[in-house]
């Protein structure tokens, strides 16, 4: 195997990022999951899960019936209320999980947005933060997200 391009604390390990063409004939398979990495000049928003305690991109499950762009459109409403249509889609990230070991694909979309006036929290995120990609999070994040926000930027 390549070397990983990062690895988290849970031994979740991103192994590799696929800048293809979006095609729902060729995208890649189990491919449960959609990020955004959502950008206002050079920071890129950050939403503070409730549940895994970690700053992590915007984003999560597709559900049955949906594309990777509509759940990426969702959750992203739904976690952070900024409505970004349409997102510009990046490519794919693979991931091997670890428990239970498996590989998995996420759809990495990205969008510019201007910052809201204000945030209200729900029931999954507590918090946004605007991160610079420099100095630290405000708290633990999610590397392997902070890793795919990175590479949002670079092509």
């Amino acid at each position: 195997m390549a070397e990983a391009l990062a690895v988290d604390d849970a031994g979740n390990v991103l192994v590799a990022f696929h800048r293809v063409a979006e095609s729902p004939v060729s995208a890649p398979q189990p491919l449960p999951l959609a990020l955004v990495a959502v950008w206002h000049a050079d920071r890129v928003l950050l939403v503070f899960n409730r549940y895994r305690h970690c700053w992590e991109l915007p984003g999560g499950l597709i559900d049955p019936g949906e594309t990777p762009h509509q759940a990426a459109v969702r959750e992203l409403r739904e976690e952070t209320g900024i409505t970004a249509d349409p997102l510009a889609f990046v490519g794919y990230a693979q991931f091997v999980l670890a428990e239970p070991r498996r590989t998995e694909y996420g759809a990495l979309y990205t969008a510019a947005a201007t910052p809201p006036e204000e945030f209200t929290p729900n029931d999954e995120i507590s918090a946004v933060h605007w991160w610079d990609g420099h100095t630290a999070p405000p708290g633990r994040a999610a590397g392997l997200d902070l890793v795919l926000a990175r590479l949002t930027l670079s092509g």
